[in-house]
């Protein structure tokens, strides 16, 4: 870039950085702080996710093809609900691309299963769905909506924007 005289010099750095795949990785880890990403659980017993790789990839991916951001919201929030069509393939490794783009939403939906999770917890599965619809309904209002909404639990606040009921029915 030093060496670029040319008025197009910094045009063409921004390109390179761009088209470089360390883009989507640099970016990529930013969305996946903020959806809680890791490979395992946590806590004591901290399971390992062995597929989690698959939705930091998707991330990865997505960033470096710069696909839309309402595109990528659908996709984690709903992919499996707004292209649940069989994703069967018919026998060989070649994918068509309309299926491996509805995969990719189908990946993208893995948000909702790499949180943490107190193992003991798995011992009781009422407790354990209740947990999982909490993790599922904090994370959408941080990340997707931008709001915290963890009081509207256990009651309503005069001027917060979700009410005790709204969040129950986004669980």
């Amino acid at each position: 870039f030093l060496d670029d005289h040319s008025p197009q010099a910094w045009t063409h750095l921004v390109d390179e950085l761009l088209a470089s795949p360390h883009y989507g990785e640099r970016w990529g880890k930013h969305w996946l702080d903020a959806v809680r990403y890791a490979d395992s659980s946590g806590y004591e017993t901290d399971f390992y996710y062995k597929d989690a790789w698959r939705y930091r990839d998707y991330v990865v991916k997505s960033f470096n093809e710069d696909k839309p951001y309402d595109r990528f919201v659908q996709e984690q929030v709903a992919g499996d609900e707004l292209w649940p069509d069989d994703l069967a393939l018919d026998g060989t490794f070649l994918i068509p691309t309309e299926k491996l783009e509805h995969l990719e939403a189908h990946v993208g939906t893995g948000v909702y299963t790499l949180g943490p999770q107190v193992h003991e917890s798995n011992m009781d599965g009422k407790k354990l769905n209740y947990e999982s619809l909490t993790d599922a309904a904090d994370l959408t209002g941080a990340v997707f909506m931008g709001i915290t909404m963890g009081c509207a639990r256990c009651h309503n606040h005069k001027f917060d924007p979700i009410t005790q009921r709204d969040y129950y029915s986004l669980q």
